[in-house]
């Protein structure tokens, strides 16, 4: 991939989706956040995130506005095939220096992945970095429901039945819950309410809030992690105010889906 902002070619590793329905949770609680943090406008349309090196091994995130053609690279690597994304130079909105996600692959031939000096690319910034997974706040939390969203069946079994029993007088998961049903009557930003195919008739619902992130399957269970608990999943009752069902089909409706 030629890139004239960046100054050279780029070595393409992967891409990503950055859309209202997309978009890596580790970049912000919704679609804006996400957006702000790389300093592009929340475009309704979204982006394209390509990731990969320069000449020189160094690491470099580009901002392309041609979403189609990355998520059809995208589908096609998921499918095994060979994808050789290349933006045309026109659909580049930005290119900044580092990667914001973790990779463990590099381009071969070239030095070993480095972070360019900051300010070369011309935003002063210092370059993007994948945040820290020691500590937990927000990031983490964040990443654990998506883990979650992923794993459903293993956590779906691996939850005590009672758990919900025990956490229902948990301060946060009122407060978090409270903040869900209040979605439904003001939409939230973009991306805050998320669904997408889980099979059977099923979705997967990723909400998220000031603190706290909420992972449930319709017809199903919810789970919700706090920033105030470390590691802690905490079940949401079937039972009681809110109603579970009712509220996941109300999210669901209210819900960003991918196109």
């Amino acid at each position: 991939m030629s890139d004239d902002e960046g100054g050279g070619s780029l070595y393409v590793l992967t891409a990503v989706l950055l859309t209202p329905a997309q978009f890596p949770s580790i970049l912000g609680d919704d679609f804006p956040g996400a957006c702000s943090l790389l300093g592009v406008a929340p475009n309704r349309d979204g982006y394209g995130l390509v990731l990969g090196q320069d000449e020189e091994g160094a690491r470099w995130t580009v901002v392309v506005n041609d979403v189609s053609l990355v998520a059809a690279a995208i589908a096609s690597w998921d499918c095994g095939m060979e994808y050789d994304l290349s933006p045309d130079e026109r659909s580049i909105v930005v290119s900044l220096a580092g990667w914001p996600l973790e990779l463990s692959v590099a381009a071969s031939g070239i030095p070993e992945p480095h972070d360019p000096e900051q300010g070369a690319d011309g935003t002063g910034r210092v370059p993007l970095t994948p945040p820290s997974a020691e500590t937990w706040g927000p990031v983490q939390r964040r990443m654990g429901a998506d883990q979650i969203a992923r794993e459903w069946a293993d956590w779906r079994e691996r939850v005590a039945v009672d758990g919900g029993a025990a956490a229902a007088a948990h301060p946060g998961l009122a407060r978090a819950l409270e903040e869900a049903v209040g979605y439904t009557k003001t939409p939230p930003p973009p991306g805050r309410v998320r669904s997408s195919f889980a099979g059977e008739g099923a979705r997967t619902l990723r909400v998220d809030g000031s603190g706290w992130s909420l992972v449930a399957r319709t017809g199903e269970a919810a789970f919700v992690l706090l920033d105030e608990e470390p590691g802690e999943v905490l079940t949401v009752p079937h039972e009681g105010e809110p109603d579970l069902p009712h509220l996941l089909a109300e999210l669901d409706r209210i819900a960003v889906r991918p196109s």
